[in-house]
C-alpha cells in the first residue's frame, strides 16, 4: 500500500509530491492527461511553433520551492522581462513600465502621478511583505471542540497581529484598503492620469470576473505584485521552454525521490472506508490505496465529482456546490511570421517593448465597459487583451525570424447567455480578439500563421479549470486566507478524515506559486507525525 496518492499532477501537486517524498514517504501521482503540469504546460500548437498553453508568465513561483526543489540544478532557467508593461494607448501615445523609466513616462501625462509613485510602491510593497510572509503558512483555522482544540489556531492567529502590529498605522489602513477596496477606487485615489491607473489596473482584473471598479478588485490587484524573479521584487519573466519547463524540472526532482508518475491515469471516484479516504479508483477501474489521498483539483470538482455526497455534511456539500469560478479568460497562442508594429511605436525589429506584458485596455473605464458587456452580450466586443512575445527573450519556441504570443484575453462569460455554447462562438471572439490588437498594431493580423484556442469551455475540458477558472475560485474577499475554500477547512483538510487539498483553490489561491502544494505536505506530514513537518 502506498502512503500518498495525489490526484492531479499539476505543479501544486507535484511540490506537494516533492515534499513528502523528501520526508520518506511512498507517493503515487496521478494525472489525467498525458504529460505532467496542469495548466502549466509547452505544446506544440502550430508545426515549429511552441508556446506555453494556459498559464504563460512566472514571478510567483516561491523562492523556497525553487530552491528546495533545486530547479535550477534540474535545468530551470528564468529570465526577467526587459520592461515590465507596455501600454499602446491610441495612434501616438503609449506608457512603459519598468527598466527605471516608469517616473518620465509617467511624467509626460502627470508631473504629480509621478512624484506620488515613490510613496505609492512603498505602501503596496509593505503590503505585498505582509502577503510573502504569509504564504507558505497555514491559515488560522476555525475548529470545533474545547479550548485545547482551538490553542494551536488560537496561537497562529496571535503570530498574524504580532506581525500585523509592526506595520505602521498608515500602512495598516493602507492594507485595509487593498482588502476591501475595488481597485479603481484605490487607484483614483492615489493618482489622476488614466495611463498608469490602467497600467496598475490591470492586474485587478487578470484572472478575475469582474470590474476594475468591483469591490475586492484591489485584493487581486495586490495579488499580483507579491512575487518575484531571480530575487528581485515584483518583477516578471519567462521560463525558458516555456512554462512547461517548470513542470518539467519539476518532475524531474520528484522522480529522483522515487514518487510514481502515472499519466494518462484519471481518477474517477475517492474511496472511503469508515468515514475515511483509503485511496482512489481510476475511469478505467483499477483500485489504488493508499493511507491518505491529496487532490489538487478545483475543490468543487473533488467534492461533488469524486466523493460520495452522502460522506459530505450537508452545509459543507452546498457550499462546494456554490463555490464561485469562473474568471472571464479566453486563452489563445499565436504563430507570427514577424513582430507587431505599433502605430505609436512602430517598428518590426525586436525592441524592448516587445518583450513586455503588452496591455491593451487603455483605461479603468475601458475595463469596466468590457466587464458589463460581456455580462449582457457574452463577451466583451472591446476587449481587454494582454500580449506576450516570449519568442523575443527565449528562440526555442519558434523557427528562426518567426515568433509566438500568448493573447490572455479579457472579458468574455463563463457560460454563455441564452445557454450558447462556446463551441459554437469561440472561432468569431478569436477572430475579435485578433481585430483588437490589430487596431493598434496594423499588420498583427496578416502576420498570423496559426492559433491555438482556448474558450472557457476549453479551458474547463481540457485542464480542469471550471468556468475557465485559472484560480480554482474566485480570490474574493468570501473566498481567501481562512475562507479558503471554507471556514473550518483552511488548514488543506476536509470533513473526510485521509482527504486533503493542495490546489489553487487553498490559501494562497491561485497563479504558479507552487504554496499550496507545499503547505498541503506540512500538514499531511504532521498528521503522519513525520520530524519533517517543522521543516516547512
Amino acid at each position: 500500500m502506498r502512503d500518498v496518492v495525489i490526484v492531479g499532477a499539476g505543479h501544486n501537486g507535484l511540490v506537494c509530491a516533492f515534499y513528502l517524498a523528501r520526508a520518506g514517504l511512498k507517493v503515487t501521482l496521478l494525472e489525467a492527461r498525458g504529460v505532467v503540469g496542469g495548466a502549466a504546460v509547452t505544446e506544440e500548437f502550430h508545426p515549429g511553433f511552441r508556446n506555453s498553453v494556459a498559464a504563460y508568465t512566472v514571478s510567483l513561483l516561491n523562492p523556497k520551492v525553487i530552491h528546495d526543489m533545486d530547479l535550477a540544478g534540474q535545468g530551470l532557467r528564468i529570465v526577467e522581462r526587459p520592461l515590465s508593461n507596455f501600454l499602446p494607448l491610441d495612434d501616438t501615445r503609449y506608457l512603459k513600465l519598468g527598466a527605471g523609466k516608469t517616473f518620465d513616462e509617467v511624467a509626460r501625462f502627470s508631473q504629480r502621478d509621478a512624484d506620488r509613485l515613490d510613496a505609492f510602491h512603498s505602501y503596496l510593497g509593505s503590503a505585498a511583505d505582509l502577503l510573502r510572509d504569509l504564504v507558505l503558512q497555514t491559515p488560522p483555522n476555525r475548529v470545533q471542540g474545547n479550548w485545547l482544540a482551538a490553542l494551536p489556531e488560537l496561537i497562529k492567529a496571535g503570530k498574524l497581529g504580532n506581525r500585523m502590529r509592526k506595520l505602521s498605522v498608515s500602512s495598516q489602513r493602507e492594507l485595509f484598503d487593498l482588502f476591501t477596496k475595488s481597485a479603481g477606487d484605490y487607484l483614483d485615489g492615489w493618482f489622476e492620469s488614466a495611463p498608469i491607473k490602467a497600467a496598475y489596473g490591470f492586474d485587478s482584473v487578470v484572472g478575475n470576473y469582474a470590474s476594475p471598479y468591483s469591490p475586492g478588485s484591489a485584493y487581486v490587484l495586490l495579488h499580483h505584485v507579491f512575487g518575484e524573479v531571480n530575487g528581485k521584487k515584483g518583477a516578471w519573466g519567462h521560463a525558458i521552454g516555456g512554462m512547461g519547463a517548470i513542470t518539467q524540472a519539476m518532475a524531474k526532482a520528484v522522480q529522483s525521490l522515487g514518487v510514481e508518475i502515472r499519466t494518462g491515469c484519471p481518477v474517477d471516484q475517492v474511496l472511503l472506508s469508515r468515514g475515511r479516504a483509503t485511496g482512489v479508483v481510476t475511469t478505467k477501474g483499477e483500485r489504488i490505496d493508499a493511507r491518505v489521498v491529496v487532490s489538487n483539483l478545483n475543490p468543487r470538482l473533488l467534492y461533488t465529482k469524486l466523493v460520495d455526497p452522502g460522506a459530505l455534511p450537508a452545509d459543507f456539500l452546498r457550499r462546494m456546490q456554490a463555490w464561485r469560478c469562473g474568471s472571464g479568460t479566453f486563452r489563445m497562442n499565436v504563430a507570427l511570421a514577424e513582430l507587431p508594429s505599433f502605430s505609436c511605436l512602430p517598428g518590426r525589429e525586436a525592441a524592448e517593448h516587445h518583450g513586455s506584458g503588452i496591455i491593451i485596455a487603455p483605461s479603468l473605464g475601458y475595463m469596466e465597459r468590457a466587464y458589463h458587456d460581456a455580462r449582457t452580450h457574452g463577451w466583451s466586443r472591446e476587449p481587454i487583451v494582454e500580449v506576450l512575445i516570449p519568442s523575443t527573450l527565449d528562440p526555442t519556441l519558434a523557427p528562426a525570424g518567426r515568433h509566438v504570443a500568448s493573447l490572455f484575453c479579457q472579458h468574455v462569460a463563463p457560460q454563455l447567455p441564452d445557454g450558447a455554447s462556446w463551441d459554437m462562438h469561440r472561432e468569431t471572439v478569436a477572430d475579435l480578439m485578433i481585430d483588437t490588437v490589430d487596431r493598434y498594431a496594423p499588420n498583427f493580423k496578416r502576420a498570423v500563421l496559426g492559433r491555438q484556442i482556448m474558450s472557457p469551455l476549453d479551458l474547463e475540458r481540457t485542464f480542469g479549470l471550471v468556468g475557465g477558472d485559472i484560480f480554482h475560485g474566485a480570490l474574493g474577499l468570501d473566498q481567501l486566507f481562512a475562507a479558503r475554500p471554507m471556514l473550518g477547512h483552511a488548514d488543506y483538510r476536509g470533513p473526510i478524515a485521509g482527504l486533503y487539498t493542495c490546489g489553487s483553490g487553498t490559501h494562497p489561491g491561485g497563479g504558479v506559486t507552487g504554496a499550496p502544494g507545499h503547505n498541503a505536505a506540512r500538514e499531511v506530514l504532521r498528521d503522519f507525525g513525520n520530524r519533517h513537518s517543522r521543516q516547512l
